[in-house]
């Protein structure tokens, strides 16, 4: 493929080395805790939702920056394994970037991450071609400026835009408003707008930035989402949890691929709480991802956690 070619999702942010090691426990200050094993995996947030959604047969592209080192050639030769068409911008003499994930018996992970400023995806270095030529866009918030960039060109093309939101970035506020599906972390809600609760956040978000969808995955409580007139909860799938790296990535890809199909919302959030909870069965970033099949035969089940978010108000955007 040609850096023109179309394809169904083009993502531009981060990727990732990830060291996972699996813990008994969690050490407490001043303790030694004995490990075994250890996987080195490829990671990152839009990364291994490109990678995900090319697994399902979608056509993808991703943009980003990695170092000069061992990781770098771990990252190129994954995505050339899976027909995922990279633009991997290089820096010399640095490092990729790297995690280490810390996983208890329950499947919970502690993340510590190193992020040379070196891989700052910068705006000049985005070819408009590569957004353009897409059905999709992905992007998360970590180099804001380029993902806005991106963000502007894929909605003068009328290009629908999704974000992986977990942090409140310098510039936040300028990616929000060039966003059509925002779908965050938890607390970015709240933290974002200064409102009481999850409900008022989500409605206040959709009013300000204009977006079609705003959204919050809540873990074991799934995912609430608020489309501008009515409040959609959706519960998330029991099932036996062993890493839940990369849960938010997969559920962002889960949607990504119904939005692609042109299902209803409710479907959509479904299956992304369906793919979400199966990545969560194997250890790593990606290691759980299932087949469309496998996801829908999840579904079928309607196996899932009782959930414990009671929809606390329903405000109306004006």
């Amino acid at each position: 493929m040609t850096k023109t070619s179309n394809v169904d999702l083009v993502g531009v942010g981060l990727n990732a080395t990830d060291t996972v090691i699996p813990l008994s426990s969690y050490p407490a200050p001043g303790s030694k805790v004995e490990f075994g094993s250890t996987k080195i995996l490829p990671g990152g947030q839009t990364a291994s939702t490109v990678v995900a959604c090319r697994q399902w047969g979608l056509s993808t592209r991703y943009v980003g920056k990695i170092g000069d080192d061992g990781a770098a050639g771990l990252h190129r030769s994954e995505f050339a394994r899976l027909g995922v068409e990279a633009h991997l911008l290089t820096v010399p003499n640095c490092a990729s970037q790297q995690s280490f994930i810390l996983v208890d018996a329950e499947g919970e992970r502690t993340v510590l991450h190193r992020h040379d400023d070196a891989l700052s995806l910068h705006p000049d270095e985005l070819d408009r071609e590569w957004i353009v030529n897409a059905r999709a866009l992905h992007v998360d918030g970590w180099d804001t400026a380029a993902a806005t960039r991106a963000a502007r060109w894929a909605r003068e093309a009328g290009i629908p835009v999704i974000a992986d939101l977990d942090e409140l970035y310098p510039g936040i506020e300028q990616l929000l408003e060039n966003i059509d599906y925002a779908i965050v972390s938890l607390d970015f809600p709240t933290r974002l707008t200064g409102e009481p609760t999850l409900e008022a956040a989500l409605s206040a978000m959709h009013a300000r930035y204009g977006c079609r969808l705003t959204a919050a995955t809540l873990g074991q409580d799934g995912v609430l989402a608020f489309d501008g007139t009515a409040f959609l909860h959706v519960e998330a799938y029991r099932v036996p949890v062993a890493d839940t790296t990369g849960a938010g990535d997969i559920f962002h890809a889960g949607f990504i691929f119904g939005l692609l199909q042109g299902w209803p919302l409710e479907r959509q959030l479904d299956f992304a709480c369906a793919a979400a909870a199966l990545n969560c069965t194997v250890v790593g970033a990606r290691g759980g991802i299932k087949t469309v099949d496998e996801i829908t035969a999840l579904m079928k089940t309607g196996v899932r956690y009782p959930s414990t978010h009671v929809v606390t108000a329903h405000p109306v955007t004006t």
